[in-house]
């Protein structure tokens, strides 16, 4: 068994616009996750083609350590689990693959025992539309009618977690100065459907998530749809109150704005592991950090 839900998000940007915005904003929330040997390490980030589909490939590990809830770490230490995340980016059409992989003995046992039971596939359309297109990624009709659909508006601070907000980045308040948009009150959606020239698109999302595990199964895939709501309410939040500075960039420098990007989080995380080391070796013998680097090996 899976759990599917559709996620809809509507932004008042058009679907050529959003392309620009969504990958500055991934660059920008990267260098943001990035700190204390967690974050976003980028493995892979080049064009490909398979079966007629063009688009952007990336393979990126992100590093969890503490952001592991706690019935989680019943079955896995803290600060051994990381996601190994793989992207086709054929735009407007666009699928992401996670898997979850492990760290030292942890890894093996793991791997071993779950294999493929455990997965999250993200699978998104961009349409110029409002939200309204049902089945969007043509599902057979029963694995339709399983599906939940949830509305996400970027306008509606009830969907934030207290933790989360910000006022820099609320629609609500946000006005750009470059396209005079925003800040968005309780009616937007059905203003911009009354102005038919003004920009708009939906990302409809379809997350499947499968965690075959007993007495865990329903617990960590609700745990898992949580967390995805969450992470597209607050991207897309920050994704339109960061429109000015996205606006005007073009293709070539986001990918510009990306490999500086990734240098910087790999130079983030050598500098943590090179610091870790450091302090092992001073706070161990020279003999007992021989045993150590050779039983098991030091990852972040």
């Amino acid at each position: 068994m899976v759990l599917i839900k559709e996620y809809r998000v509507v932004l008042p940007c058009s679907v050529e616009e959003y392309q620009v915005g969504q990958l500055f904003s991934v660059a920008e929330a990267s260098k943001n996750e990035t700190g204390g040997g967690e974050g976003i390490e980028v493995l892979k980030n080049e064009p490909y083609e398979k079966e007629g589909e063009k688009g952007q490939y990336t393979h990126k590990i992100y590093h969890l350590k503490s952001k592991v809830p706690g019935f989680v770490k019943m079955i896995a230490p803290e600060g051994a689990l990381v996601f190994h995340e793989k992207a086709w980016n054929a735009y407007p059409y666009c699928r992401t693959s996670l898997r979850l992989l492990s760290h030292l003995y942890w890894s093996v046992l793991t791997n071993e025992y779950m294999k493929d039971d455990f997965m999250i596939k993200i699978e998104t359309w961009h349409k110029p539309d409002t939200g309204s297109v049902d089945n969007v990624h043509d599902l057979d009709p029963t694995t339709w009618k399983t599906v939940e659909v949830v509305h996400i508006d970027i306008a509606d601070r009830s969907q934030v977690e207290p933790g989360d907000y910000k006022p820099q980045e609320d629609p609500e308040i946000f006005h750009s100065e470059k396209t005079g948009r925003g800040p968005l009150g309780p009616d937007w959606k059905k203003e911009l459907l009354a102005k038919p020239d003004a920009p708009r698109m939906c990302a409809y999302k379809l997350v499947t998530v499968k965690f075959k595990w007993w007495g865990l199964q329903t617990k960590i895939e609700n745990f898992i749809h949580k967390q995805e709501k969450r992470i597209f309410t607050n991207f897309h939040r920050q994704l339109f109150c960061w429109i000015d500075n996205w606006v005007e960039l073009t293709m070539e420098d986001i990918r510009r704005m990306e490999a500086e990007t990734q240098r910087e989080l790999e130079e983030s995380i050598y500098f943590f592991k090179t610091s870790f080391m450091e302090m092992m070796v001073n706070m161990f013998p020279v003999r007992i950090m021989s045993t150590l680097t050779h039983s098991v090996p030091l990852r972040c």
